[in-house]
């Protein structure tokens, strides 16, 4: 059987990973020629909005075969607001390249990305690319790697001829002395087996083959990361890096037998409106008119398959553990979906959520019901967007990482759905905390009940990230199993907008009393009171507004720090001691997001446009000064109580 890799290719932004993709696909003979991005005329930048900015947004699938393994190879997006998409990948992939341009080295988003495949374990090689630019430095950026990416890492060789066209890749042969040690340390470091028997047999254990199987075994467990240098523009090095992909990376034998497991990575909308989801097949098959269920409903039926192979995708009867397919019928289906393991249904975030949302307003007000319709197909294909909709202003918020993305919504509604938007200002996602314990208790056939049900909750706080946790503090049977589902189920959304509007994401919730009709309570009852009495607890608990707080790493000119200094405090910013090297300096500390994009934009005049700023959300934390409120979804926020029973009272 052919082994196959999903093999993800992953960079800052313009460190050449696109440029990357289309030369392993001419060396695959997938393209007779290689295209260019500034051109615009690249495989997997397909869409014109990628190919006008010139930027990857939406990762894409493409399919290949070198040296006998079949490589399905996802493309993805390298700027900081397209995380999200990233994301998405990881959780299907057996392999990465990690693209660094040898001219600017170790940049901001580098480090995010290591970080994350390393804590996943994902076997990756490292790529040191554009040896042709000039500024092009090999040391210097191996160098950058061991100290700012891992210290696990085996150079393949050695570049030359950099910053010209004839910038090149001389590959360490297996017996190479300085291969040979930079590796033997690298690997003991991770073994100590292996330092024994290298110790005890010295050149014999390359003369048999050991420290190539020891290099081959580290890599499949994210321990070791070889590095490769070249230039995907010239073709340099590729040759060398397509044998440590295939040879380095763990391909595999895909399981063909037994149920059909498979994760929804990307979904898209067809030339009709139609649903495609992109599915990885991990075991099994799945075949055209098969029923499928992804843990909700009844299940819909498989209407076409195409299957990536040979540089497109192909219509096929079925797709096969070890590939990747877009399949058409699913009009349930979403990102994060489990094919046949109902019991991994949703998920997993790698990165931090969006800390920042904007409003969208349409330029025209006649386009309000389309641009709900446009945000609401956008966000199928990035959840993270979190579109939602302020009832009672009329307005629609949407979740963002940056500026660049909201540029990018701005473009993508314009061009694909015909409708011009603006925006408002951006402003920082916060939550609420519960401050104490509160407690409520609702009793059915009072006159401030209107529902045949009879709840009592008690709100605490919990530890951060520990989610709503759901308790009871009543016996089991004393309710129906229909009715209990009904309030563990609400909870949850009923905390989606505490007493301010922000979300309340940890605390503890306990079911301390409850009652019910044998002969009128519904499900609709139990549903209806849980948010009254959620709230109500909650008003008697309390909570605490916090914002989003960002790390920062700062690299400028040591002689512009005194000019810097004054901005941060005047931000509100929390720097540590500088770390001075040579003419560098290096700051870190902690900043609001609320003002980072305004460090942003005074950065350049601070430094001399030498400046380069890194951040990352670090924490949450009380807000100083005036407690923002978030307009509420469906009621006023100063009485959700009394709206809600208007609501019902109505009804």
């Amino acid at each position: 059987m052919v082994r196959t890799l999903n093999l993800g290719i992953v960079a800052h932004v313009d460190a050449g990973k696109t440029s990357l993709t289309e030369r392993l696909l001419h060396l695959a003979g997938v393209i007779a020629q290689v295209g260019s991005v500034d051109a615009g005329s690249t495989q997997t930048d397909s869409l014109e909005l990628e190919r006008r900015r010139g930027i990857t947004i939406r990762s894409a699938v493409v399919s290949f075969v070198l040296d006998g393994v079949t490589v399905n190879l996802i493309d993805t997006p390298g700027h900081p607001d397209f995380i999200a998409e990233v994301e998405r990948v990881l959780g299907v992939l057996d392999g990465a390249v990690l693209v660094v341009s040898a001219v600017e080295g170790v940049q901001a988003q580098t480090r995010v990305l290591m970080r994350t495949l390393r804590r996943l374990g994902i076997p990756t090689l490292v790529f040191v690319n554009k040896l042709d630019r000039g500024g092009a430095d090999a040391e210097r950026v191996f160098a950058e790697i061991g100290e700012k990416l891992t210290p696990a890492m085996v150079a393949m060789g050695r570049g030359c001829g950099e910053g010209t066209r004839r910038a090149g890749f001389v590959a360490y042969g297996p017996e190479d002395e300085v291969f040979v040690t930079s590796a033997t340390e690298v690997l003991a470091d991770s073994d100590e087996e292996f330092l024994a028997a290298y110790v005890e047999g010295g050149a014999g254990v390359v003369a048999d083959g050991r420290l190539r199987r020891e290099l081959v075994s580290q890599v499949a467990r994210s321990r070791v990361h070889p590095v490769f240098f070249g230039s995907a523009i010239t073709g340099a090095g590729v040759a060398e890096l397509v044998g440590g992909i295939t040879g380095l990376l763990p391909a595999r034998e895909p399981d063909a037998g037994g149920p059909a497991v498979g994760t929804v990575f990307k979904v898209e909308r067809g030339p009709a409106g139609e649903k495609v989801a992109y599915l990885r097949m991990f075991a099994g098959e799945l075949h055209t008119r098969e029923r499928v269920r992804f843990g909700r409903g009844e299940g819909e039926k498989v209407t076409a398959v195409r299957v990536f192979e040979d540089g497109s995708a192909v219509q096929r009867p079925s797709v096969t553990a070890g590939r990747i397919a877009k399949v058409w019928g699913l009009s349930d289906v979403r990102i994060g979906d489990r094919l046949g393991d109902p019991g991994s249904e949703g998920r997993e975030q790698y990165f931090a959520p969006p800390t920042s949302e904007t409003v969208v307003v349409p330029v025209r007000t006649g386009d309000k019901g389309g641009l709900h319709v446009a945000l609401t197909q956008l966000a199928e294909q990035d959840p993270l967007i979190n579109l939602r909709q302020d009832d009672v202003a009329q307005e629609m918020y949407v979740s963002l990482y940056g500026e660049v993305q909201k540029e990018v919504i701005e473009a993508t509604l314009a061009l694909e759905y015909g409708i011009d938007v603006t925006f408002r200002e951006t402003t920082p996602i916060c939550v609420e905390r519960v401050l104490g314990s509160g407690a409520s208790f609702n009793l059915m056939g009072t006159p401030d009940n209107p529902f045949a049900a009879t709840i009592g909750l008690r709100i605490e706080p919990a530890p951060v990230d520990a989610g709503v946790d759901f308790r009871l503090e009543v016996e089991r049977g004393s309710l129906l199993p229909t009715l209990l589902k009904a309030i563990e189920e609400t909870v949850p959304h009923a905390l989606q907008q505490g007493l301010h509007g922000w979300q309340v994401p940890d605390c503890t919730v306990t079911l301390t009393h409850s009652g019910y009709s044998s002969a009128g309570s519904t499900a609709g009852d139990f549903r209806g009171l849980t948010p009254l009495v959620v709230m109500d607890a909650l008003t008697r608990a309390g909570t605490i507004v916090c914002e989003p707080v960002h790390h920062f790493r700062l690299e400028i000119p040591a002689d512009t720090l005194g000019s810097l200094l004054p901005a941060l405090s005047q931000l509100g910013a929390v720097p540590d001691a500088p770390s001075t090297r040579g003419a560098g300096c290096v700051l870190e500390g902690r900043i609001r997001a609320a003002v980072v994009h305004d460090l942003q934009q005074r950065l350049p005049g601070l430094t001399r446009g030498e400046g380069v700023l890194e951040f990352a959300f670090e924490s949450y934390e009380p807000v100083r000064g005036p407690v923002p409120s978030r307009p509420r979804t469906d009621h006023n926020p100063l009485d959700r109580k009394e709206y809600l029973l208007h609501v019902v009272r109505r009804a």
